[in-house]
């Protein structure tokens, strides 16, 4: 009995002193929100993460009703937020967008998604 007691005690420190596993950045919130339909266009869009993201490798890219492309330059990490990436758009007019992300976390996993929001008249 006391043996297992030994083993027991051994696999529980070696679960503690294990390495964390590494996560990957899962999209966690959008403005707009994924789906929704706002009234006033936005100037950027801002993606939260469930991890920190690597600006660099991280791509958004918005595109209109006709497809034409309304994301303007780089997305940028929040200064204060790491997990928050955001983009800034050209002047958005009614319509439906869509939202492509690539997103590489702070631990090099790489994330892909996206999303519609629409901008109502």
């Amino acid at each position: 009995m006391r043996s297992h007691r030994y083993v027991a005690v051994v696999f529980s420190l070696l679960l503690l002193a294990a390495p964390p596993a590494l996560a990957h950045a899962h999209l966690e919130r959008a403005v707009p929100a994924v789906g929704s339909t706002v009234r006033t266009p936005p100037d950027e869009i801002t993606l939260r993460f469930s991890e920190k993201v690597e600006a660099s490798f991280s791509t958004v890219q918005v595109t209109g009703p006709e497809k034409q492309r309304f994301d303007t330059g780089t997305p940028r990490v929040d200064d204060r937020e790491q997990t928050v990436l955001r983009m800034p758009l050209k002047p958005l007019t009614p319509g439906v967008y869509t939202v492509t992300w690539r997103a590489v976390s702070v631990d090099t996993h790489v994330t892909t998604g996206d999303f519609k929001f629409t901008v109502a008249p």
